[in-house]
């Protein structure tokens, strides 16, 4: 299917400006034809980007909520939190539970082994 689509492509930039609505609209397919597809070389590759699409509404939607933070360090913070609830749902974590036990554990937690209690390293304590 994907061949024929490509053959269809090849024949219709000949019928069409190359600087016209179509024309252009032929040209960015053909140009991103390798990136459109690659989903074909790999089953683990999704055919959408939908995933990437939500988390990029989540962080346009929090750069404009924290505009009315009212202080720049308040709004670095929430930044800070709200990656961590967002990695951890990521991998599947509870957020909640997540923030309650690193929260209760980083006071005493050797600070060169910070790492192990990101959200992709956690393990409930």
């Amino acid at each position: 299917m994907l061949a024929q689509i490509e053959t269809w492509i090849a024949q219709q930039r000949s019928m069409h400006l190359p600087e016209g609505p179509m024309g252009a609209a032929l040209r960015y397919i053909g140009n991103q034809w390798k990136p459109l597809t690659v989903f074909m070389s790999d089953p683990a590759i999704p055919i959408h980007n939908n995933a990437s699409e939500s988390a990029l509404r989540i962080v346009a939607l929090a750069r404009k909520n924290s505009l009315f933070f009212g202080h720049e360090q308040a709004a670095r913070n929430f930044s800070v939190l709200y990656s961590l609830v967002q990695t951890a749902e990521r991998y599947g974590i509870n957020a909640l539970a997540y923030l309650e036990d690193v929260l209760m554990r980083v006071q005493t937690h050797p600070a060169a082994r910070i790492d192990e209690l990101l959200p992709d390293r956690w393990k409930p304590g």
